[in-house]
């Protein structure tokens, strides 16, 4: 499938703008309807880039989000006892449209992000105007009780 690319908000970085192009050429290659409808890039500290893809269950909670494999796939290219430091993530859906989207993560997903990197910047895209815009990790989950990892 190929979708039309989402425009680069103009105060997303040059960084982030990778990021979004990484996850949309993932997605674009791997799609498919009901299985693998969201991909993930995110940034680790040390400047490598990790990816995603959602994988759906035939009975739903056996679902596994793009963000969660992404936050695994970045702790699985780490030295042993190396802390878990994402920087930013991007996650993007195609609508029925044949448009990319760039979506929030799901709240199970906000509490992993949180919890592993509370100061990530998380690209979503506004309710009211479809405009994609940065917040912290810990801002999408006010009052977030904290816990040391």
């Amino acid at each position: 499938m190929t979708a039309a690319s989402v425009a680069v908000p103009p105060e997303m970085s040059a960084q982030d703008a990778e990021l979004l192009s990484v996850a949309q050429a993932l997605l674009d290659r791997v799609w498919q309807q009901d299985r693998h409808e969201v991909a993930t890039a995110l940034r680790t500290a040390d400047g490598r880039i990790h990816t995603g893809v959602h994988v759906e269950g035939s009975c739903r909670r056996s679902s596994v989000c793009a963000e969660g494999v992404a936050l695994g796939t970045a702790r699985g290219a780490l030295a042993p006892g190396a802390p878990l430091a994402v920087t930013s993530v991007v996650s993007v859906q195609i609508k029925p449209a044949g448009r990319f989207r760039i979506i929030a993560p799901c709240g199970v997903c906000r509490e992993l992000i949180s919890d592993y990197c509370p100061d990530a910047v998380v690209w979503l895209t506004t309710v009211d105007g479809d405009r994609p815009v940065p917040a912290h990790a810990l801002d999408l989950l006010p009052e977030k009780s904290r816990r040391r990892w």
